[in-house]
This record gives C-alpha cells, sequence and structure tokens, in this order.
C-alpha cells in the first residue's frame, strides 16, 4: 500500500459515517494520477495554500482598512482563523479535517481589495452582480494557473461556493466552514475594534456576552463546544437556540456598531470612488490590463475580464494603480 490508500483506509476505519471520505470524492474536471503520499484533499490544500492568490490574502482588507497597528487582522489571518476553526469542529465530530481544511483556505481567495466595500462596488457595477464566493469559485476554476484553474475536487470547490450565500454546502465539512467563517468573523471583529477603540468593553452586549462568553477565546470555544454537543447525530450542523440567538444578537450589534455605523463612511465612499474610477477607466482601456485579462476579455468580454483584474487586486495595488492613472505626479522638465 501506498501512504495514501495507508492514509484513505484510516479516514474509512476511524471517520464519521457522516464524513467525506477522500478516495470517494467525486473527483475532478480533469483526471489525474494519483499521489502515492497526499489525499486527493490534502492535494487540493496544498494547490490552494501555493497558488497566487492566497498570496494576496495578506494585503487585502478584512474590515479596517490599512490599519496602523500591526495586530489588525487581514484577509489572510481571518482565513487561517476559519481553518483553525473549521479543523477543530471536524476533528470532534469525526468529520474529514483536510477537507474542511482546503475548503477554508480556498473560500476567500476571490475577495475584493477593501473588504466588503469593494465586494459592493463590483455588485453595483456588473449587470449580473458580484458575490466573492462565487468569485472564489471562479479564481480556482478559471483564474488561477494560467487561466487552466486549480483542478480542484468537487467536494472542495463546493464548499468554497457555499461558504456564504443561500446555496447550502453538499458535505458536513462544508458546513463546518460555513460556521466557521462566521464565528471567525465575528470574534476577531470586536476584537479589532475593540483594539481600534472603535467600541468600548462597556458598550457591548451583556445579554449576548453572558451567554457566549466574556472574553474572545472563551467566545470561540463555547460557539464551538455548543456546535459539537448539538451535532453528534444531526444531518445538518446546529447550535442550541440559546447560543445562536446570543450569536444572532451579536451580529446584528456588530453590523449597528462596526459594520454599518457612519464611523466608516467617509472611507467607504473613497474607496468605492478607487474601486467604480477603475472599472470605467479599464473599461474604456481593455488593453492596458495584463494579457491574462485581455484574453478574457476576447472569451468574455471587457465588463467580465475589468471585474476579475480588480477583484485580483490587493489594497495596496488598487491605491497605487489609482495614484498613476488619476493623481498627478509633477511634470517632467526638458
Amino acid at each position: 500500500m501506498t501512504i495514501r490508500e495507508q492514509l484513505e483506509a484510516n479516514e474509512a476505519q476511524f471517520m464519521s459515517s457522516r464524513a467525506t471520505l477522500s478516495a470517494q470524492t467525486r473527483g475532478r474536471e480533469r483526471a489525474v494520477e494519483p499521489c502515492p503520499m497526499r489525499t486527493d484533499f490534502q492535494r487540493d490544500r496544498d494547490r490552494i495554500i501555493h497558488c497566487k492568490a492566497f498570496r494576496r490574502l495578506k494585503y487585502k482588507t478584512q474590515v479596517f482598512l490599512s490599519p496602523e497597528g500591526d495586530h489588525y487582522r487581514t484577509r489572510l489571518t481571518h482565513t487561517l482563523e476559519v481553518a483553525q476553526i473549521a479543523r477543530t469542529i471536524a476533528r470532534a465530530l469525526r468529520l474529514n479535517e483536510d477537507l474542511a481544511e482546503a475548503i477554508a483556505l480556498g473560500h476567500d481567495l476571490g475577495h475584493t481589495p477593501f473588504g466588503h466595500i469593494g465586494e459592493r462596488s463590483l455588485d453595483e457595477t456588473m449587470a449580473e452582480g458580484f458575490r466573492h464566493n462565487e468569485q472564489s469559485l471562479r479564481v480556482v476554476e478559471v483564474l488561477e494557473n494560467d487561466g487552466t484553474g486549480l483542478n480542484l475536487t468537487w467536494e472542495v470547490r463546493n464548499g468554497i461556493l457555499c461558504h456564504s450565500g443561500k446555496q447550502f454546502p453538499a458535505t458536513l465539512e462544508g458546513e463546518c466552514v460555513r460556521r466557521a467563517d462566521r464565528i471567525a468573523y465575528l470574534n476577531h471583529d470586536l476584537d479589532d475594534a475593540l483594539r481600534g477603540g472603535v467600541l468600548q468593553e462597556f458598550e457591548l452586549p451583556a445579554d449576548c456576552l453572558k451567554v457566549l462568553g466574556a472574553s474572545h477565546g472563551v467566545r470561540i470555544n463555547n460557539m464551538i463546544a455548543d456546535i459539537v454537543a448539538n451535532s453528534q447525530h444531526t444531518e445538518h450542523l446546529s447550535m442550541s437556540p440559546l447560543m445562536q440567538s446570543a450569536m444572532d444578537g451579536l451580529r446584528d450589534f456588530m453590523f449597528e456598531r462596526v459594520y454599518r455605523d457612519a464611523w466608516r463612511a467617509a472611507e467607504e465612499n473613497r474607496c468605492d470612488h478607487v474601486m467604480k474610477q477603475l472599472f470605467q477607466y479599464y473599461s474604456g482601456h481593455p488593453g492596458e490590463m495584463p494579457e491574462e485579462f485581455v484574453l478574457i476579455g476576447y472569451r468574455e468580454g471587457t465588463a467580465r475580464a475589468v471585474c476579475d483584474y480588480l477583484s485580483c487586486m490587493t489594497d495596496r495595488y488598487a491605491i497605487r494603480t489609482f495614484q498613476k492613472l488619476f493623481v498627478p505626479s509633477g511634470f517632467a522638465l526638458f
């Protein structure tokens, strides 16, 4: 037996009957020779970690735009926190940790610069709308690897697409990521808001924290433990009504005081202006985009190509590009 076959045998022996076994994957769009060392889901994890889109996450906003401190979350650190939480849930329920991790690492690859502000800008600009989960799937299927995609397994691609939105994941591992994503962003965005002085401890909703916990680590642990306790024998992952209500209450509070509050308005307007000006410029000058996006324009239309190009940008690259195109830098003397 190869090492991969031993790992697959271990999965069949020790994982729950509800787990998604790597040996039973629905496969890839293009068949590949099996790896002697890694299962298919481990291989997908590695492909995601080594792709360009994953590296760009470190310079993409989570909530706070270009923060001065070194300890605020970025889209990359958010992704790593989601992966850790998803693996913890999967391990406790004897599900496939490798599948959960691969989905988690790929779930935000299609996120725009400037976080959800950039997503909203492209959603308003594109006739068919824009959703980051769909763009994340497009990244791994179309944009990466010089247009050939990463050729991931069906289960990973499904989990990436369904980590948010109305469509539910087909696997429990995908549900782990969907739950972990919300647990991660609610807790780390609250932590960052406190660090940044946007919120003070005394302002937090006491009724929610009484259930969830008084500190960052305790809240995450309590949420995970509640999911595990309530999902041992259920068809889908679930929380107790009390914990779910407290979590929803904290989410409502965060939307009111952090995600949609007036303190963000000026910066959001600037980011929206940058995104829409760049979209307008490259729509009129598609030949100035990198060749890979020019080719997309020929195949799928200019708007699609410009959307792909802008969504791939990091915050700093978008800002530098805007400055180069629209901000005078002085006149050369001859």
